[in-house]
């Protein structure tokens, strides 16, 4: 009998250098060896020229694209485990024609909605400038927005959208929802009230997506939609951002027709140093880290972790379709 080389497993991705200590990965000596890989992505030819070598990749979300051109060129690859059952980085048809492996994990369901409404709070009491003011002498810079009583539109009442609704409910606040698919029925369940489109950004007063990303929601907040939006609203997306009209929303923040924005996605990740959101005094930004809470990546790695072994073992568990 003929006994198979240990695989080579690399984990990408690791931005905070976290990986190695969230879960226990000796559990997978009797598999392979383990090599952690915190270099940030990079073109094709560099990635291949890294990566060719290893049996087994995991990867976090959608931080490296693994496309056509460059799963052709891992000869070795049989595994990719991704964080999250949805990764648009990995062209799963291309890698079920080269024989790979895509398998995926549960997430913690609670780290993206906290994430939401903490940028809801900074951005509609000025947390962070307040924050700062403090930290250099000062004192009391500005006014506060309140929520009690306010309209908070939902675009996208999903799972997230869902709690982002009780969220707004608990804080006094008057919840409408808008997507393609929704009907007022199914709002209604939520205690949420069924508009429009058009209604959702003319009445909001703090207006969150949560839609996925898709062909269909792509570019949907544009610049028709932001200029329905009061003066005085606030923007908050932390689902992905090419669902929103960058150019139409720099535009819009710079010549101040809304109040702000608060964005933890961004259409390209890292965000570009000289990025206007960077800059911009009415937007509240933070590095897409409404999964990168503890319990998100002990369920993200441990389940990794099974994956390889269910894997190794001839019976793989949370394969991508």
């Amino acid at each position: 009998m003929t006994q198979r080389s240990p695989a080579r497993i690399a984990v990408l991705d690791d931005w905070q250098s976290v990986a190695s200590d969230v879960v226990e990965w000796s559990v997978l000596n009797s598999i392979g060896e383990v090599t952690f890989l915190h270099e940030f992505p990079a073109d094709t030819d560099s990635m291949a020229a890294r990566l060719q070598s290893f049996d087994v990749i995991c990867v976090m979300r959608e931080r490296s694209s693994f496309d056509e051109a460059l799963l052709s060129q891992l000869p070795h690859l049989k595994l990719l485990v991704t964080g999250g059952m949805r990764n648009a980085a990995i062209d799963v048809k291309a890698a079920g024609k080269l024989g790979i492996q895509v398998c995926g994990t549960d997430s913690y369901k609670h780290a993206a909605p906290e994430l939401t409404w903490a940028l809801i709070m900074g951005i509609t009491r000025n947390l962070v400038d307040e924050a700062n003011a403090l930290r250099s002498g000062q004192w009391q810079m500005g006014l506060g927005s309140d929520l009690h009583g306010k309209t908070l539109g939902i675009l996208g009442l999903g799972s997230i959208g869902k709690w982002i609704a009780r969220y707004g409910q608990a804080f006094g606040m008057n919840v409408i929802a808008w997507s393609e698919n929704l009907t007022a029925e199914a709002a209604a369940e939520s205690g949420v009230t069924y508009v429009s489109k058009q209604q959702l950004f003319e009445q909001s007063d703090v207006l969150s997506v949560h839609l996925v990303l898709s062909d269909r929601s792509r570019g949907l907040v544009n610049a028709q939609a932001l200029s329905w939006m009061k003066p005085s609203a606030y923007l908050i997306n932390t689902a992905r951002g090419p669902i929103v009209d960058e150019a139409a929303l720099i535009e819009t923040l710079q010549q101040r027709r809304i109040a702000g924005a608060a964005l933890d996605v961004f259409a390209i990740e890292p965000l570009p140093a000289e990025h206007p959101f960077r800059t911009l005094d009415n937007v509240l930004a933070t590095p897409h880290i409404g999964y990168v809470t503890e319990n998100n990546y002990r369920t993200f790695f441990s389940q990794m972790i099974e994956d390889i072994q269910a894997w190794d073992a001839g019976e793989p568990i949370r394969v991508f379709a």
